[in-house]
């Protein structure tokens, strides 16, 4: 593994030179910090936490020596932590454009050693970089937004937080399998970003919806490999420190759940958290919340099953038949975790025999599926691979 120590400043002095400061269980005392004259060994870490102060692309801005939300979750109290590892806060290069090759080097190595990179942002463009090194690791990859906003923008916008999206879906050769919004607010975004988006089979959920029918946030997350949170997405009683803020969107309680959905995730392997500006964060109330969000995911991270696809000799198997008599889909249901699957079937290049792409998905599409309706999941990836 490459030395990634020079792209980092170490972590402010008061959070590791006062031994005593943190309790037995605080998290200060039991996660790797890289100080002055120590930098975590990432041969033995499962999560490596890193801020990036880059708003370049954003409204929001970052202009202070410690990133508040560190102190914050080093307070937090856990029992057995993994092996996480906090890089310190990335040094920024003179051009925006060499800050983000530095992004993708350091998430594409830790990617490529089976480390989880944690990144704190900074503005939500920063996301472009992470997916791009997927790319350099020739991943296809779901990408999962929690957003007010689609980021689309207009096709000749610079990278900005509005437009990082567009990049990611314009970005050649395309490594985007799958794209899913969660929590986007109706009035912030086109009939026309809608329709765009439905076209390529990507997928939506307004917030009203989401919050209906919460429990679909699990299969999703099951499906997704990097998880982008903007927390303009989060109503602004409860995460005010940002520019962005809005009266609407999702709680604090909300936002934790989400979290927790994506540190079970067994195929979450990156995960981006942004437009935090402590600059607006008077109270430190934006800085507690994002510390107990990195706490879920952390929490649902222990309690990871090892289930990336169903292990068929342990799940219980259903075939649904349609009425057509062309279409059946066959699901799947773990007897370890109770956890669903469905089948797609796909034919790989080159091959005559169809295999199964499993997607992770829930009771109420099997329950659709009985009832006659084709889950729309199923659809739209089918449409992928015959498209």
């Amino acid at each position: 593994m490459i030395d990634l120590r020079s792209y980092f400043e170490p972590v402010g002095l008061d959070l590791y030179s006062d031994k005593d400061r943190w309790e037995t269980t605080q998290i200060g005392r039991n996660i790797e910090k890289h100080s002055e004259d120590f930098f975590p060994d990432l041969k033995f870490s499962e999560i490596a936490i890193f801020n990036v102060p880059e708003y370049g692309g954003s409204k929001n801005s970052g202009e202070e020596e410690e990133c508040r939300i560190r102190s914050s979750f080093y307070s937090l109290y856990y029992k057995n932590l993994p092996r996480i590892s906090d890089l310190g806060t990335l040094k920024l290069m003179p051009a925006r454009k060499e800050s983000f090759k530095v992004i993708q080097k350091i998430c594409k190595e830790l990617i490529h050693n089976g480390i989880i990179p944690f990144v704190i942002g900074g503005g939500h463009d920063v996301s472009y970089a992470m997916y791009k090194s997927y790319a350099l690791l020739d991943k296809f990859i779901t990408l999962t937004t929690i957003d007010s906003k689609f980021d689309i923008g207009l096709e000749d916008d610079n990278l900005a937080s509005f437009s990082h999206l567009g990049k990611i879906i314009a970005h050649k050769p395309s490594h985007l399998f799958h794209y899913t919004n969660l929590g986007y607010q109706s009035y912030f975004v086109s009939d026309i970003a809608i329709e765009m988006l439905d076209s390529m089979n990507f997928e939506s959920m307004r917030l009203g919806e989401l919050k209906a029918s919460f429990h679909e946030v699990e299969p999703i997350m099951r499906n997704t490999d990097f998880l982008s949170f903007d927390i303009s997405a989060i109503q602004s009683i409860y995460a005010a420190a940002n520019f962005y803020a809005a009266p609407n969107g999702f709680n604090g309680e909300d936002a934790c759940r989400i979290m927790r959905y994506a540190g079970v995730s067994d195929k979450v392997t990156a995960v981006g958290l942004f437009e935090y500006n402590p600059n607006l964060d008077s109270n430190n109330q934006t800085a507690y919340l994002c510390s107990q969000m990195i706490w879920y995911f952390i929490d649902g991270y222990r309690i990871r099953k090892n289930e990336l696809n169903p292990n068929v000799k342990d799940c219980a198997k259903y075939t649904v038949a349609f009425e057509d008599g062309k279409n059946e889909i066959t699901f799947y249901k773990s007897r370890i975790s109770g956890r669903w699957w469905m089948g797609v079937p796909f034919r790989q290049e080159g091959s005559s025999n169809l295999q199964n792409y499993y997607v992770a998905c829930s009771y109420g599409d099997y329950e659709m599926a009985s009832k006659g309706e084709i889950p729309e999941r199923w659809l739209r990836t089918l449409h992928k691979f015959i498209e």
